[in-house]
């Protein structure tokens, strides 16, 4: 009978203890919605060391595009 009772005080204080932590934010069922990424960019491959980059942000130079000075030179350019 007195392990039943200290049981019982046992569970009573987990139950207390668990009731006084505030709750963890429950997660939503759906997925958040996609964010609108724009639209693609073109790519272009450096003509020196094949990195491929966005059109825009390339170097033009002879022959191709470069992704950075030092290669657009290194080709002649």
């Amino acid at each position: 009978m007195k392990y039943l009772v200290l049981i019982l005080v046992v569970v009573v204080v987990l139950w207390l203890v668990r009731s006084q932590r505030p709750a963890a934010p429950r997660r939503s069922a759906t997925p958040p919605p996609p964010q609108d990424l724009g639209k693609p960019r073109e790519m272009v491959e450096c003509r020196q060391c094949g990195v491929h980059l966005p059109r825009d942000e390339a170097l033009p130079g002879p022959g191709g595009h470069y992704c950075c000075e030092a290669h657009r030179r290194a080709s002649g350019g």
